[in-house]
């Protein structure tokens, strides 16, 4: 049994428990998420992204995730990014949220997502960089869930993401306090260079 397996129900509560800091990941995350088109998120988890923002489909390694996931009306899978159970240009968007960092082959799970992109379609990813302050502060803390992640910099993620070959980059930021202190939906900024979550697009060249 994988951690999230086994802590599930303490995964989905830290949500309940940080609504504007869920809410404010939502605004961010809504600035690069199309408003039309056939989605899916990899790494689904409990469902929340994927139904917050109307995405369809999604996929997870986690049994209990999924569970909860097929509650909140998304249509999941079990199984992993880094083989997709979808055939080439299934999709018009891939979301990947608070995930990357949790997978073994980061490379081959971005890869995968533009093989099941249609052409010109867009990868939306959300991250916590790990030299901003809430990434060393997870990194330090070594948490239940966090404690397993490897974090990535922005800027290696841009890589990762050239060499699965996409391209056209761009950058959203919020969550500018710790989760406990955010009392309001903060709205997101462009860039990257403080906002401890940060939202990058890209598209694939196909």
């Amino acid at each position: 049994m994988n951690i999230f397996d086994e802590h599930y129900e303490e995964y989905e509560a830290w949500y309940d428990n940080h609504e504007f800091a869920f809410l404010s990941e939502l605004e961010a995350l809504k600035m690069a998420v199309p408003g039309k088109g056939e989605g899916l998120e990899i790494g689904a988890g409990t469902g929340r992204f994927a139904a917050s923002l109307g995405i369809a489909d999604g996929i997870d390694p986690s049994t209990k995730m999924l569970e909860l996931a097929r509650q909140k009306g998304v249509d999941v899978k079990l199984g992993n990014g880094e083989k997709l159970p979808f055939p080439d240009n299934a999709f018009d968007y891939v979301a990947i949220i608070n995930t990357l960092c949790f997978v073994k082959k980061p490379i081959t799970v971005l890869k995968e997502a533009g093989r099941v992109l249609k052409s010109n379609g867009e990868i939306i990813l959300g991250i916590i960089d790990k030299n901003n302050f809430l990434g060393r502060f997870y990194q330090e803390k070594k948490s239940r869930f966090y404690g397993h992640a490897h974090f990535f910099m922005t800027e290696e993620v841009v890589e990762l993401l050239r060499q699965a070959g996409f391209k056209k980059f761009s950058f959203w930021q919020t969550l500018f306090a710790f989760p406990d202190e955010i009392s309001e939906i903060e709205k997101p900024l462009e860039g990257f260079d403080h906002g401890g979550f940060v939202v990058i697009k890209a598209e694939i060249s196909n």
